[in-house]
């Protein structure tokens, strides 16, 4: 499955290998609480737009680049 930045949240994290590159790129998201649940519809560009996710342009970048990796 291709991943991009229209990839929903929640479809990254049931795939065991989206969820490391999201961990590693993100290691709070682990502790994200409920918060991450609200954001499981959400698709990860639309999940960057928002200043608590702390996903800059380049870490976007970044992320999307290991997730075509996959």
């Amino acid at each position: 499955m291709a991943f991009n930045a229209d990839s929903k949240l929640g479809e990254l994290l049931d795939n065991p290998a989206a969820k490391v590159v999201l961990s590693k790129h993100m290691p709070e998201l682990d502790k994200a609480g409920p918060m991450l649940a609200m954001a499981r519809g959400m698709t990860l560009k639309a999940v960057a737009a928002f200043p608590q996710a702390k996903i800059s342009p380049d870490k976007l970048k970044a992320i999307l680049a290991d997730l075509e990796k996959l």
